[in-house]
């Protein structure tokens, strides 16, 4: 017996997938399909299409000569890949993976290449960052991992309907920790996790990153963006790997979703990608205000 859910709530479509007893990713396929009134099979190439992408984004965005168009930025993910490769890094080839290809995609952004919005702009790194690391550690489909996008793209829509996406309406937690929380649902997916398993990854990626302020250094989406993408998906990671060994949230997703609008809504304009606070307004911040406007 099928189950009636919406994007009003991830209570709902968690329940509608336990009852069928199937994964989000399938439900929200089947329901996209019906809604747009199109085959499966071509709402799935759609977003296969998509994850393409996210996937070319990942070479050019490590080239070492890449440089934003304001100058500001550009080259990390080069560091970090290297790093990498060489076998330094402290975390592991997962996590490390995750940190170069999330500054990969966010640097490519900077630059002015293929722009990747998951879900917006300056959150652009997480999400790729996320599945396809998971890809190569884990020699997974592209199947499932396209199937994992549309698992995230129902946290996404739970949390647009009821919060934001917007990093100049809620804060950068609106950017970044939604698609932190995209990205942890996707993670947990893909490594098997149960719907409820999901919700909990998602619960604990939004509060881990509850009232993080927009303040875009001289309103461009490099500094201190590009860098938060690459703590977006780490906390992704860590909120996963807590759902995975069966720790529950303590509040649910969807009390956590109304929370973060509760703290979007009380947050100082000058903290919503106004440029007028936090990291921008600092000395450094004007200094390079000045230097990219004269």
């Amino acid at each position: 017996m099928e189950m009636e859910w919406n994007y009003k709530s991830l209570a709902s479509i968690v329940a509608a997938a336990e009852t069928q007893g199937c994964r989000i990713s399938d439900l929200v396929l089947k329901q996209q399909a019906q809604q747009l009134e199109q085959p499966e099979a071509d709402v799935f190439h759609r977003m296969e299409q998509t994850y393409q992408v996210m996937r070319e984004c990942i070479e050019p965005g490590c080239a070492a000569d890449l440089k934003s168009t304001s100058g500001l930025t550009g080259g990390s993910a080069y560091k970090m890949r290297e790093t990498a490769k060489a076998g330094k890094s402290l975390t592991g080839s997962m996590m490390s993976g995750a940190l170069y290809r999330a500054l990969a995609v966010s640097e490519l952004n900077a630059s002015m290449g293929r722009i990747v919005a998951a879900p917006t702009a300056g959150s652009c790194g997480i999400l790729p960052a996320a599945v396809l690391t998971m890809q190569e550690e884990r020699e997974l489909s592209d199947r499932d991992c396209v199937m994992a996008l549309f698992t995230a793209s129902a946290v996404g829509g739970v949390i647009a309907e009821n919060a934001s996406l917007a990093g100049a309406q809620g804060g950068c937690q609106a950017e970044c920790g939604s698609a932190a929380a995209m990205a942890a649902a996707a993670i947990t997916e893909l490594s098997g996790g149960t719907p409820q398993m999901v919700s909990d990854a998602v619960a604990i990626a939004l509060k881990n990153i509850l009232g993080l302020v927009c303040d875009p250094v001289a309103g461009l989406v490099e500094i201190p963006c590009i860098k938060r993408n690459a703590s977006g998906v780490a906390g992704a990671f860590v909120a996963a790997e807590l759902a995975l060994a069966g720790i529950d949230s303590a509040i649910p997703a969807d009390e956590v979703i109304w929370a973060m609008k509760k703290v979007g809504d009380a947050m100082s304009p000058a903290l919503k990608e106004t440029a007028e606070g936090g990291l921008a307004s600092t000395p450094t911040g004007q200094k390079l205000y000045k230097k990219v406007f004269g």
